[in-house]
Formats: C-alpha cells, structure tokens, sequence
C-alpha cells in the first residue's frame, strides 16, 4: 500500500492494531504506533482507543496510562477500555476510582467492574455493583454467574441463573455446566446439559469441553459417546483442545480403541493431545505402548513437560518395567530439562516397590530434595504389604499418621498390621484413637452407569431403589462362584472376627454390587464399566475374573490407580497391580 504511494487512515491502523492485539505482536504494534505518530493521527480517539487496548493487552500498563492520561478528551468507550486494562492488571481500586468519577456509564461500564471484582476474587463487592447496576443485560448476569461458579458458590449461581428465566443465552448455560464441571458435580453439570437440550440451545466447543470432562470423571461412555456423535453431526471443528477432551474421555472411561482413533484422526496434536494418549496407555497398563508413544511425539519434535513423564512412569510401574523406569527417571533432567517433582518421585518409588526392590524405594526416598508427602510414603507402604514386610510397614504408617493424622485408611493400615501379627490390644488401640479423633476412614464407592444414568453404591448403604433384588442377584452369583471353587479372600479382613464373618464383610463391597447391577440391567454382549473411588481389593480382584469367565461379560474397572479389563477370567494387569 505505501509502495503505491497509497496514504493510511484511521481506519487502516485500527485493523493493522487489531491483528497486532490478536496475534501478540507486541513490536510490530508499537511500529505501528509510530506510524501513527508520523502521519498525524495521534488525536484521532478512535485510533487512541485502539493503542489504549494493544498496551493493556500487551501488559505494557505504564504505556496504557500515558496514553490515556493523555488523551485531549476522552469518552465513554475509552474510559471503559482503561477500566477492563486496569482490572486486567489487578488495579480494581484504580479501575473502581475510575469508574466513580465517570459522568455517564454504560452497561458496559458496569460489566467491567463485576468482572474485575469476580477476577481478583471479592465476589462481594463483584454483586455489591450488580446490585446497583440499573441497566443489567445478559453480559452482566453471566459475568456475576461466571464469579460465583469460578469461587465455588454454586448455589448462588443457581439462583441467578434461574431469575434470569428466558434472558439466558448459550453463554450462560455454558458457564452453569463448566462451573459444575470444575466443582467435580459432574452429575449435576449433565443434568443441566440435557436442560440445556430441551431449551433447544445450541451448545458450543466449550460446552462439549466441559461435558466431556464431566464424563470422563465419572466414567460415563455412553453420555461421552454420544457427545461425541453430537459433535460429528453438527460439524464441531475438532481441534486440540476438543481432541484432547474426547481423548481423556474415552481413556478414563476405558475405550482406548477409541482414544487412540481420535488421536491419530486429529490434523494437530499439541502436548496435552500426547500427555493424555501416554498417561491413557500407562493408565491402562500398556507401559510399552506408552514409550512407544513418547518416542513418536520426539519424532513430531513435540517437547515433553512433567505430566509426560508422570504418564511414561505411571506405565512403567504398572507393566513392571523397572529398568526403563529408571532411565527415565534419571534421563528427565539431564537430557530435557525437566527436574523431577515430587509426583515422578511418587511414581518411581511405586516402580520400584511393587518389583520388590524396597531397599533400593526406601534410598530413593531418603535423597529426595523435597520432604516426602503422603502420596509417596502410601506408595512405599503398599508396595511392603504386597511383599509381606511387615517391619518396614509399621515404620511407613507411623510416618503417614504423622503427616496426615486425619486420614483414616492410614489407622487402618497400622491396625491391619498389628492384627497380622495377632497384636489385639494395639489394634484396639488404633480403633480408639480413630474414635477420640473422630477420623473415619474413606467408604469405598463404585458407580456405573446404566442407560445415561449414572449409579452409584458405597459400602452398607441400602437406599437404592432396586437394592433388594441387586443384593439377591448377588448372593445367586456368589453361590455360582463358589459351585466352581471360589472361595473369598479375607486376607484384608484382618478383625478378631470369625472366618464367617470376614467372608460378610468383603461379600457387599461396592464393586460387587456394581458388577451385579450390570448383570442384571445391561443386555447381553454389553461390557460392564464399573468406576471405583479405592483400589480394588484382592478378593473383588478374584471374583471380577470368575464373573467374566462365567457369565461370558467384559467387565472394567477404573480403580484409583489404574484400570483392569476383565475377560474369560483373565485381567489386563496380569494380577501384577
């Protein structure tokens, strides 16, 4: 344009500085600014607006307020463009005194101060100006909505959002359905989805992130499935951030199949599309195709960060592969720059315990430069019960309690130990303290879900509708097992207790009862997917084999450490968990 002697307008740096704004091109920008100086536009208010937003946007503050404070006049769209700049930067007083002074305000103007409280946290204030706001639109709704889901108070949320009746738009729904996402009411934020559905709204690429986060929390394949079918049909473009969301999804509801088709089927995979693929397969215990993935992502010269390596240990350690584990580990920092948190720690000292080598985990632990958390010690402390090492056990638990003294598995683990050694006065003991604590320990939970509904059973309670009938399907189911020659292992009931008894007590843990709800209500062919807030005991271990065998059912189960896909009375982990 210049070469053809074609001279700029306001118009032509208002678009170049937008694009600059866009794209984060902070010194062409301020090229651009000279070029404004140059040819004598510095008073149009316009183009001192646009300079006004590249500055703020830029994080160039100081630049923004000359400018502004500069300015031989300004209105009302400027002052609120130096607002939004200045609560971007967290200057709320500034952007509040600001606001005080302004003669006229538009609805504008009230918006950028709710969302300048709400983002530095003073939600009170955030609704002290909604309140006061005489031209509320939908903007200033969602914006103190947003507030409330982003600082967990959802039953305000909910209440706004429902006095907004029919004002809502899909910004609203979206925002409803990602607060509850990210509060972990993954129940409820589908529930307000199939809301959403029959309001006839759209939903966007956002919602279909959040939903699919939801699902893949609660395991929920079905729900997943079928959002992933609403994308196909309605042309979402499936990006990175949309491929990744369906990624996660179907490996944490465990269908690697098909995460892996989403995978190789997207254009453009970013380090999240590679972190979930690798941290899917390690989940899975496929450690192997885990490496083979992250030696794939080195080729797409993609460069690993920390959860890369958590994924590539988590896979190691479940598949038993030590000494490619330890490469690993000891290759994070000198080959790529990447200190070892105390997450890889954790994930190294599970390595190693599980393969036996106990001494070698205890050293690792002792030349950790960050204290130990809990997360490490209850790995080493698992990794003693499954070698029998009663000793080192007791030291761990003392350890544990002394780090999280309000943690109840951890008394129940020292009072299993002393019970193993037939100590009754110092498992006593432990109960005691557990009781003058008013510690509990975590009830075990197991959900399933049954024609988009999902069902969720915790150890002695009773309240589901169709409990009765699960129960005696289970014991039918028990009986069947035990005609075969399955007998319970009650080697985790360790009580003064008749064998009898221990048998009652591993015979209704939620895992069974969510197994023979699938039984009963899934059809035939169809694979069971049982989601469980524990790691799977060793006798549910057992009767999930048993149960896949006879009654010819693909049962999974998504424990807390890993998943185990039971087939013809088999397990993916190779009973190595």
């Amino acid at each position: 344009m210049l070469d053809q002697n074609v001279p700029p307008n306001g118009t032509t740096f208002s678009l170049l500085l937008r694009e600059c704004t866009v794209s984060s091109l902070v010194t062409v920008g301020r090229s651009f600014h000279c070029q404004i100086l140059k040819w004598g536009l510095e008073f149009d208010l316009f183009l001192l607006t646009g300079l006004l937003d590249f500055y703020g946007k830029a994080g160039d503050l100081s630049a923004a307020k000359q400018i502004f404070y500069e300015m031989p006049e300004r209105d009302i769209i400027t002052q609120n463009a130096m607002i939004t700049v200045l609560s971007k930067h967290g200057c709320v007083n500034d952007a509040k005194k600001l606001f005080d002074d302004m003669v006229e305000r538009s609805s504008s103007s009230w918006n950028s101060m709710i969302t300048a409280y709400c983002k530095c946290g003073d939600i009170d204030s955030a609704r002290a100006i909604f309140n006061e706001n005489p031209i509320k639109d939908v903007v200033s709704w969602n914006a103190m909505i947003d507030g409330y889901c982003k600082t967990g108070q959802l039953v305000l949320a909910m209440e706004l959002f429902d006095q907004m009746g029919s004002a809502k738009n899909s910004v609203t729904w979206n925002t409803m359905i990602t607060g509850y996402a990210q509060c972990r009411k993954f129940s409820e934020a589908i529930i307000i989805f199939q809301q959403m559905q029959m309001q006839n709204v759209r939903p966007t690429e956002v919602t279909m992130v959040s939903l699919l986060s939801a699902c893949a929390h609660m395991g929920a394949l079905d729900m997943g499935s079928w959002i992933h079918a609403y994308v196909k049909h309605h042309r979402f473009r499936v990006d990175a951030v949309l491929g990744n969301a369906l990624i996660d999804m179907y490996c944490k509801c465990g269908t690697l199949e098909s995460a892996l088709e989403v995978f190789h089927g997207l254009s453009k995979r970013n380090i999240y599309c590679w972190n979930s693929i690798i941290v899917g397969l390690g989940m899975h215990g496929y450690g192997q195709d885990a490496i083979d993935a992250f030696l794939a992502m080195e080729k797409e010269r993609v460069k690993p960060d920390g959860v890369t390596f958590v994924g590539l240990l988590c896979g190691c350690s479940h598949s038993g592969l030590v000494s490619e584990g330890r490469n690993y580990f000891f290759q994070m920092c000198k080959s790529y720059g990447i200190e070892p948190g105390i997450e890889h720690y954790g994930c190294m000292v599970d390595l190693l315990g599980r393969a036996g080598c106990l001494e070698e985990a205890l050293e690792l632990i002792g030349t950790m430069p960050m204290k130990p958390n809990a997360v490490v010690w209850g790995s080493f402390l698992r990794a003693c019960k499954i070698h029998n090492n009663a000793k080192l056990s007791e030291h761990v638990t003392d350890k544990l309690l002394e780090l999280d003294p309000q943690d109840g598995g951890n008394y129940v683990a020292l009072s299993n130990i002393y019970a193993s050694r037939n100590c009754w006065d110092s498992v006593a003991f432990c109960r005691r303290m557990m009781l003058e604590k008013g510690v509990h320990k975590t009830p075990g939970c197991s959900s399933i879900e049954v024609n988009n509904v999902i069902h969720e059973f915790f150890v002695g309670d009773t309240s589901h509708s169709q409990f009765s009938q699960i129960k005696a399907f289970l014991v039918n189911v028990l009986i069947k097992l035990k005609d075969v020659g399955h007998e319970a292992d009650t080697a985790s009931v360790l009580h003064d207790i008749e064998e009898e008894e221990k048998e009652r007590a591993v015979q209704y843990h939620s895992e069974k009862i969510a197994i023979a709800f699938g039984l009963m209500t899934l059809e035939l062919g169809k694979s069971i997917r049982v989601v469980k807030n524990l790691r799977i005991c060793a006798d549910c271990h057992s009767f999930a084999k048993l149960v896949s065998k006879l009654f010819d059912r693909d049962i999974i189960v998504r424990d807390r450490n890993r998943f185990h896909r039971f087939k013809k009375g088999s397990c993916s982990c190779n009973d190595y968990w």
